[in-house]
Order: C-alpha cells, then structure tokens, then sequence
C-alpha cells in the first residue's frame, strides 16, 4: 500500500523500510537504462541508493570475427536498492513511462534474499555485468570451470554452444524469469587434458 505524503504509517511498516531492500520494477523492454536514469533523477537525494539493470558479458560472432558485447540479463525489468519503498513509489508517479513495482498479492516486496544474493555474487556494484564463464559438456550436462557460473549448474536449463549463451531460470518476487548468461564451452570433459582444465579453474 501506498502512503500519501505526510500520512502514519504502522510502526512495523515505517520498521521494515528503514533496511535497504532491493525492488524490482517492471519498464518497457530495451528502455532499462533510460528508466534508471530517470528513477534516480526524480527520486529525492539520497532516497535510491542504486538503481541498475543487470547485464551480462557474452561473445557474438560478427563479419566472421567474436566480439565482447553485453546484454540485458533482465530484459524489461530493473532493480531499486533502497530504505525509503515510499519516495520511490512518489518518484514512480512522476514518471510518465509504464513503470511497475512488483507486488505479491497486495503487498510491495522487495527481491528475496537468495535471489539478491546471487545478483550480488555475480556482480559488481557500479557494473552489474555478470561475466562470462567456461565450461564443458560431462555428458548430458554442463560443468563449469570458470567464471560466475561454477557453483551454480543447477540454474541452467540448457545451452547454446553456438551463440555461447547458458539458460537458467530465477524467482523474481514469485515469478519465474528465464533468462541467459554468458557460457563459452570449450569441448568435452574428456577432451581437455587435466593440465589444461586446471588453467581454466584459475
């Protein structure tokens, strides 16, 4: 719910915004940077803390030549770091763009602790650009030997070799979001010798 200027709010609510919180805000695809920017210029001083749509670093392959390039992670949606949900819902107002805070049921809320953690491990604040990892195929599946995805095999749901893309699956505020991240796979597990698999780990 949404206060208007001046109203009381409960206590335990005024408790809950005063922790930094992530939201996630639904904007028009391909639009994530503009709405950023304007989040972050209507909003009172010190009312965002960050606001970002988090990327990923991948390679394409352009006029027969690979080239780094970066890609939403999160098309169509971007993350609000802050303590004051009420200055940015006044500032979302303000804003004539489609803008949409996530909601489950009738509540605003903000992203949930694993999901945040996994942004956060990924990324660099300033940055927020997941890099691009190795791997290679261990039969019907996916080991990772470097980079953000390790650890995190169990996210993908399948691989494109070819455009060098992994697919895994996030939970945002109750939402299923398939998304794509950077994996370059370099062959077989039993084709890489040990020597050369161990210089991939590092």
């Amino acid at each position: 719910m949404a206060y208007a200027y001046g109203e009381a709010m409960p206590r335990e609510e005024e408790e809950a915004m005063a922790a930094v919180s992530w939201y996630v805000i639904q904007v028009p695809t391909g639009a994530e940077r503009k709405l950023c920017n304007l989040i972050e210029h209507m909003a009172p001083e010190g009312a965002v803390e960050e606001c970002f749509s988090p990327r990923y670093a991948t390679q394409m392959k352009r006029a027969g030549e690979w080239v780094d390039v970066e890609k939403p992670l999160l098309p169509g949606y971007v993350i609000v770091v802050s303590s004051r949900l009420d200055l940015v819902i006044r500032a979302l107002r303000e804003i004539p763009e489609f803008t949409l805070l996530l909601k489950m049921g009738e509540s605003f809320v903000p992203l949930a602790s694993d999901e945040r953690a996994w942004i956060e491990a990924l990324t660099n604040k300033g940055s927020r650009c997941v890099d691009m990892s190795v791997g290679v195929m261990d039969g019907e599946h996916v080991a990772v030997l470097s980079g953000p995805l390790r650890g995190h095999e169990a996210r993908i749901t399948n691989v494109n070799r070819h455009k060098n893309l992994a697919f895994v699956e996030l939970e945002i505020c109750g939402r299923r979001v398939a998304t794509k991240v950077g994996l370059g796979i370099v062959g077989r597990r039993e084709d890489i010798p040990a020597s050369k698999g161990d210089s991939l780990r590092r």
